[in-house]
């Protein structure tokens, strides 16, 4: 299985200390599964990447959305352990644009994902979520980061 954390917006500046934090987790994250990250200039662009990846199975999209689903830690664990019994080869984390998913790419995904109910900065998001990332490997692998606390 392998993760892609993408953006919608502009490209991330390489001096930002959110992104030396964001490689961090994902560098972390690659001991247990393969992560890349990338942007996209406009939902359309990513849309149409989605369309592009089908490689030995389907890309599994999953968007960040404020109308999506929040999860505890382990349960979101849980959902990616899910997903790679199943099978899935690649997922796909989507940040969205600025205002908000289209019905379209909703439509799209095989979860809508939600960090909470408060709205933040795309760097900020990434981060969390790399690190959730992070924290459901090592949840799967029963490595001590995560103490469920």
């Amino acid at each position: 299985m392998q993760f892609t954390l993408t953006h919608i917006g502009s490209r991330s500046n390489a001096g930002d200390e959110f992104n030396s934090l964001i490689r961090l987790y994902l560098e972390r994250t690659s001991a247990f599964v393969p992560c890349d990250s990338a942007s996209f200039r406009s939902e359309a662009d990513f849309v149409e990447w989605l369309n592009r990846k089908h490689g030995r199975g389907p890309l599994v999209p999953v968007l960040l959305d404020s109308r999506g689903r929040q999860m505890t830690s382990e349960a979101f664990a849980s959902w990616i352990g899910a997903r790679r019994d199943q099978g899935t080869r690649h997922i796909a984390f989507a940040i969205g644009p600025a205002d908000g998913w289209s019905d379209d790419a909703r439509g799209k995904a095989q979860l809508l994902l939600s960090l909470g109910p408060m709205t933040f900065p795309h760097s900020l998001a990434r981060l969390v979520l790399a690190e959730q990332l992070y924290r459901a490997c090592t949840i799967l692998a029963g490595h001590p980061y995560h103490t469920g606390h």
